[in-house]
This record gives C-alpha cells, sequence and structure tokens, in this order.
C-alpha cells in the first residue's frame, strides 16, 4: 500500500501568482491520480501575497474525496522571514501546517541549496563550519514556535559534500531530541533523489534514530509542479520500512490525525 500523504508542494513553484483554481485543481487531479488522499499546499513564506484561503475553501467544496491542508514553508531568508513570521502569527488560525526549514548560513546572501552554491560550503565557511552553522539555524527555527514541521532535515547534504568522519545520526541526534521533546514532526523527503546527494532526506540513519526517539513522520515530494506529487514514493516506503519506520502522521489545524498505517 503507498503512502497516502504529500505535506510539501509548491503550487506557485518560487514565482509569486495568486492561487486561483485553475493554479491548484491540476495538484488536486494529479492527488487523485496517484493516490495521495491528503495533499498539503506549501508555498514558501516570501509568496504568501498569493495565498486565498477563500479559494482553498472552495476547491474542499468542490473535492471532498481529497483532504486539503493549506500550509506554508517558513524557512529563514534574511530578507524576508520576519514578514513571513509575522503572517503565520496573523494567519495561524486559518493554516493546517507550517513547514519549517533552512535554505541559509548566516551572514550569505544566497541560498546555500542553489546548485552553484558549493563554494559557499567549501571555500566560504568550510563544510564543518557550514554542517555546524546549520544545526544552530535548525535550532533557532525550533525555537520561534511557529512551526509544526521541519522539512528535508539534512538539506546541508545537498550537494553530497560532507565533512570528514561525518556521522548523519551524530550531528543531528540533538536537533533530533528537541524536536521530539517539542513534539514537532519531521517529514521524509524524496526530493533528495532528484538532486545531486541523489539521496532521500533525510538519511536513512537519521530515520532510524527519529523512529526510536518517537518522532512523528510526515511523507512529502516538494514538488514544485503536478508531475512530481508524490514522486519516488514507492522507493520512499521501502526506505521507510528498512528503517524501522512503520506509520506516518496526518495533520489538520496543527494537530495531528489518526496514524497512516503502511502494510
Amino acid at each position: 500500500m503507498h503512502l497516502t500523504c504529500d505535506y510539501h508542494t509548491h503550487p506557485q513553484a518560487h514565482v509569486l501568482q495568486p492561487y486561483t483554481p485553475g493554479l491548484l485543481q491540476p495538484w488536486i487531479e494529479q492527488a487523485r491520480q496517484t493516490g495521495i488522499q491528503s495533499l498539503a499546499f506549501t508555498d514558501h513564506d516570501r509568496y504568501h501575497a498569493g495565498i486565498a484561503f477563500d479559494v482553498v475553501e472552495r476547491l474542499r467544496e468542490a473535492n471532498p474525496d481529497v483532504d486539503l491542508l493549506l500550509g506554508i514553508e517558513l524557512d529563514n531568508d534574511p530578507v524576508t522571514s520576519a514578514a513571513g513570521s509575522h503572517w503565520v502569527e496573523r494567519h495561524w488560525d486559518k493554516l493546517d501546517f507550517v513547514l519549517g526549514s533552512v535554505h541559509y548560513l548566516p551572514g550569505a546572501a544566497t541560498m546555500f541549496d542553489r546548485a552553484d552554491q558549493t563554494a559557499q560550503l567549501t571555500a566560504q565557511f568550510g563544510l564543518e563550519r557550514a554542517f555546524s552553522l546549520y544545526l544552530d539555524e535548525l535550532d533557532k527555527l525550533l525555537r520561534c514556535g511557529l512551526i509544526d514541521c521541519l522539512a528535508h532535515l539534512d538539506l546541508i547534504k545537498i550537494h553530497r559534500l560532507y565533512p570528514p568522519d561525518y556521522d548523519a545520526a551524530r550531528w543531528f541526534q540533538p536537533i533530533l531530541a528537541k524536536v521530539a521533546a517539542s513534539g514537532l514532526a519531521m517529514e521524509a523527503s524524496t526530493a533528495g533523489w532528484r538532486k545531486a546527494v541523489g539521496e532521500q532526506y533525510p538519511s536513512s540513519a537519521i530515520l532510524a534514530l527519529a523512529g526510536q526517539m518517537g518522532v512523528s513522520i510526515t511523507t512529502a515530494s516538494d514538488a514544485h509542479a503536478p508531475a512530481q506529487l508524490s514522486a519516488d514514493y514507492d522507493r520512499l516506503e521501502a526506505t521507510l520500512d528498512e528503517a524501522g519506520i512503520q506509520t506516518t502522521v496526518r495533520f489538520r489545524k496543527h494537530e495531528t490525525m489518526n496514524s497512516s498505517e503502511r502494510q
């Protein structure tokens, strides 16, 4: 039985455009075709002006067979994150789900996960310092109190570059402990298979440790077009099985719902 939730999607695809039925309905149709029962729209907070609560509500009424969540991805953009946080605070009760992510290292004006930013990690910061700073930024994000779930936890590995003697579970154990203590969730994402790292987010070692620590898991594709929705979910299911993850969770109004048993 395939996974039935996709909680990381970008209908605006990094271009500010208003939510309309024409923009969002193709995502719902793709969800039906791929067996996704619960779908969250989670555009970046810098594009919050395009989000239309009334449009999503009308689509819910028109598509009762697909559970539609209105969410957002709150990141640490040095230019826009303050305004994004204020927007999330104002609209918290209207949102179902807030993803938290780190795309910037301190003092950097460009996202480190861009394909042309390998030198940012190697020459500008150095790999060990870059990974440490990334973890510090994750810690700040956890303390903001405005997220339900962490996206692509080990995104810093995107360029397939690691500090010497890198041990993923050892590096990320302190953050996972805080995630577990806060009752937050963490996504398992297929997006890394489309990147240079060639691995899901987070690594299997981190997934296994998260399971042992009781961290709730959501599933995600980080799709930027309907065709990417639930991409590689068969592969993700096998990866979760190997990591000992037997259940995933759904959200609504920031609360987890009954676990989705995978068989």
